[in-house]
């Protein structure tokens, strides 16, 4: 009873902190196009200024591979108005910390301030819109940045190539078949011109959503310096959206990889999936949570922690914009080979197709949903990155107060269907990731 009541206690301010913790936002269109959306959270005396552009891998040529990645590096280089090498120390020396990042569909850089730095934030991030200095000495000095992230990242790291692997068999048309980190190669023989008119084409106010968030104080001030700072900007040329139509998957696709830094073999399967701005991207995001969420989950309870099979097993439903990977993968251990993984695996995924989730299970499942929605947005900066990418790309920036609705209203027939309609053997890949011929296997 008492196990009951802590759960029930849970439940309920699980409920509380969810309805409580609705975001309020102002968003409005410059001239030149930039999108910008104010968040005013006076909780504590922090601010945020970010930017995403539109622009990813995907938007490469499949001939200069790893532009956008090697954008996220080289827009650190300096500025006509902040000299090279000088960004960081701008931003350490006024109290704050600055990221940025890459994926297949955008990039987004961020700088975080205490909240008398306001200004200084949309300055920066409006003097790397605008006053980018790309030379050959930042590109060469990159350049060796890049190499050395694909030496610890991706050549030395265990596993590192595994979801490269898994896009390259998956996709056939479309830029999401190669890796977002890019091709050395493709890097080296790139001309200096080439960055400075990819920068031109796509690092632009109407490609972009500029974010400000946290304590702001002075509302009518926040709007004086954005329409100070971005507004002047020119907009740029309108980008041409290409896009590319896989043809299913109708027939198991088999794939080998051997990765010289593993002494022990993955079995990986995969299935092409529907884009993330889809109702089925989020039941299938339900199903790996099913599967795979903790030690009592479906995959671990009985392969790892029951059967001792596996090392490890594990499913996940990766969404980009246009197309998702939903991957599942299990490390054998003893006697145990994928094969028989393999089996034990189709076995659950069965079992999703043909029997009810529960009204417990469905339970158990919203409130993780609702502990995750929660935490996603617990943080100035998890605001920030939500409402960035939920307009850009979802074109629907008030799925941050709803998306958890939809969650709600998923039911256990529609986990059933489209586990049968996404899920089955001949629709997937399936890939053997194993160690290089001459490493031994324990």
């Amino acid at each position: 009873m008492k196990k009951s009541l802590m759960a029930l206690g849970a439940t309920l301010l699980l409920g509380g902190v969810t309805s409580a913790q609705k975001v309020a936002f102002e968003e409005y269109n410059l001239d030149n196009g930039l999108h910008v959306i104010m968040h005013n959270d006076a909780s504590a005396p922090v601010v945020i200024t970010s930017v995403m552009y539109h622009v990813g891998s995907k938007n490469e040529n499949p001939e200069r591979t790893g532009f956008a990645h090697f954008f996220e590096h080289l827009l650190f280089e300096g500025t006509e108005n902040i000299k090279r090498g000088e960004w960081f120390k701008i931003v350490t020396s006024n109290g704050g910390v600055n990221n940025a990042n890459t994926s297949e569909d955008r990039t987004y850089y961020y700088e975080v301030f205490p909240s008398n730095s306001l200004e200084l934030g949309l300055w920066m991030e409006s003097e790397r819109m605008l006053h980018p200095v790309i030379n050959q000495i930042g590109v060469d000095t990159q350049n060796e940045v890049v190499k050395e992230e694909k030496r610890l990242r991706v050549d030395n790291q265990p596993y590192g190539n595994l979801i490269a692997e898994v896009k390259k068999n998956l996709f056939v048309k479309h830029p999401y078949r190669w890796a977002t980190i890019g091709s050395m190669a493709h890097l080296d023989a790139a001309k200096l011109e080439e960055f400075q008119a990819f920068n031109k084409k796509f690092y632009i106010p109407n490609n972009a959503v500029l974010i400000v968030a946290g304590d702001l104080t002075d509302i009518a001030k926040t709007k004086e310096w954005i329409q100070k700072y971005f507004g002047s900007i020119p907009k740029g040329t309108a980008i041409e959206k290409s896009s590319f139509t896989e043809e299913p998957i109708k027939t198991t696709i088999k794939a080998t990889y051997q990765d010289p830094n593993i002494q022990k073999q993955m079995l990986v399967a995969a299935y092409r999936t529907p884009s993330m701005k889809t109702r089925e991207a989020r039941v299938l995001d339900m199903i790996s949570t099913v599967l795979s969420e903790g030690k009592s989950s479906r995959l671990y309870k009985k392969i790892v922690d029951d059967k001792k099979m596996a090392l490890q097993v594990g499913a996940f439903n990766n969404s980009q914009e246009d197309y998702g990977m939903y991957i599942l993968y299990g490390m054998p251990q003893g006697t145990n080979t994928s094969e028989d993984l393999l089996k034990e695996i189709d076995e659950e995924i069965v079992k999703i197709q043909t029997e009810l989730l529960t009204a417990k299970e469905m339970q158990k499942l919203l409130n993780i949903y609702e502990n995750n929605y929660v935490e996603d947005n617990s943080s100035i900066e998890g605001i920030a990155s939500n409402l960035a990418s939920y307009y850009l790309l979802y074109g629907d920036v008030n799925l941050i107060n709803t998306e958890m609705e939809i969650y709600k209203s998923i039911t256990p027939q529609e986990i059933r269907d489209i586990a049968k309609k996404y899920l089955n053997p001949n629709q997937r890949l399936i890939l053997d990731y194993v160690p290089s011929k001459d490493k031994a296997q324990n």
